[in-house]
Formats: C-alpha cells, structure tokens, sequence
C-alpha cells in the first residue's frame, strides 16, 4: 500500500494523506477504485485520531482509495479557510487521480462533528463539490458556534439542487450537538430535491466513530454498540450511489 502525506499549508499544518492500496492482477476490478475524502472531527480546535485512519480502515477495506485532511484549526479556522482547504485537497484528489488509481468522478467527502461541517460545507458552499457526502453527527447549524473555535455559517440555508447525494447518520441522545442539525440539513435536503439517506438512533451519544473497540472501550463500547452497523448501511448507499 502507498501511503503519502502532503503538506498542502505549512504554516497552518494542514496536511493531506493518502492511503492507496497496491494494484494486482489478483483483484482486476480494483485497478480504478472510488475514493472517501475524510474529514475528523474535533469543535475545529483539534482532528480526532479516532475518526481519522479507524475510518480510514474501514472504506479501504471495502476497495476504496481512502484520503485524511487534517484541515487549519483554532486561529486559522475562521471560515472560509478550512472550507478552502477541502477544496485544495478535493482538487488534488481530482489531479492526481491517475497517479492515485482513483476514479475522479466517483470521490466521496466524509466528516464527523466539526469535519461534518467541514464536508457538508464543500457539499453546499463551494462550486468544486464532491460526487456523494457522508455526515456524521454533523455541526450544521451557526448555533452551536460557543462549542467550536470560531463561529460557522449555518450549511442548510446554502443547500441547493446541486448538492450530492448525502448520507446522515446521528444519535437522538446527542448531548453535544442535537439531532436537530442533522434533522435541519435532511429537510434542506429534502426541499431541494437531493436524495439522502439518514439514520437516528436512539442510543450512541456523541462521538461513536466506528463503534469499535478501537475506538471505544467499557461502558462507552456497551453504550454505542447498537450504532456499529452504520458503516455496513453506508456502503451500500455509497455503492448504489456510485453504481454506474
């Protein structure tokens, strides 16, 4: 497996890394391969390592091509800056493809919380979009602004016809960021005519990443074990998204 880091902004650390499995002749349906751009969450102070490279293993795992931004913070976050670097790092992906055996018109943007924002605002804000956007337990809405480093543009007001295809997931006892923001961006959604997929659950808090022992441990691992089965739902969406 190829695994490279970019520095695309030295002086706000923002990097972006690659994780591109070798090619064989043994899997001739993975030459070309579709790719998960993911954004960790963190309230824009820190990226979580907890929904970085553990996310990262699940997509590759399943034949796609998995890339890490870890986007300007506290300071630098002030917007638009981290939405610019989603879309450096989009664009880069894109130019790249060939070198990165990535198929350009199938790149799906994932984030959590924070990163949640971060990709639904590539998704919204920007005339360079991604093809699909996962969003885990999303920021969306300005309100939450005293939880994150500076303040952020509610995304449901920019939605429009032209964004992708989204798959939400989240937890009604979020005790960080409501259910609301989710609720709020599948109506945006909704009255603009974008598919979407999303799922509640009842139980998992805020922050369950993969739902794994890797990613949690004790009480928290019993409290989230019914959310693990988001990914595997996640897929398939993504698959049929990206179907030819």
């Amino acid at each position: 497996m190829k695994i490279e880091r970019i520095i695309l902004n030295e002086e706000r650390n923002v990097t972006l890394t690659a994780y591109v499995p070798d090619i064989s002749d043994e899997m001739p349906n993975m030459k070309i391969r579709p790719a998960v751009l993911v954004f960790p969450g963190g309230a824009y102070k820190f990226c979580s390592d907890r929904e970085a490279e553990p996310v990262a293993f699940e997509f590759m795992a399943k034949g796609y091509n998995v890339f890490i931004l870890r986007y300007s913070l506290n300071e630098h976050s002030v917007f638009p800056t981290p939405l610019n670097d989603a879309v450096q790092a989009l664009n880069l992906i894109r130019k790249k493809s060939v070198v990165w055996c990535t198929d350009p018109a199938k790149i799906a943007v994932c984030g959590f919380s924070a990163g949640g924002h971060l990709a639904a605002a590539v998704s919204t804000m920007s005339e360079v979009k991604p093809d699909a956007c996962i969003l885990g337990y999303p920021c969306i809405l300005q309100e939450i602004g005293d939880v994150l480093a500076n303040p952020v543009p509610s995304l449901n007001e920019f939605v429009t016809d032209k964004t992708p295809p989204t798959f939400i997931v989240s937890a009604a006892d979020d005790g960080l960021v409501p259910v609301k923001h989710s609720l709020e961006y599948a109506k945006a959604l909704g009255e603009n005519d974008v598919s979407y997929e999303m799922h509640i659950f009842s139980r998992g808090g805020h922050g369950f990443s993969t739902s794994t022992s890797v990613v949690s441990s004790g009480e928290h691992l019993e409290f989230v074990k019914n959310t693990r089965i988001w990914i595997e739902m996640c897929l398939v969406w993504l698959e049929d998204v990206f179907k030819d």
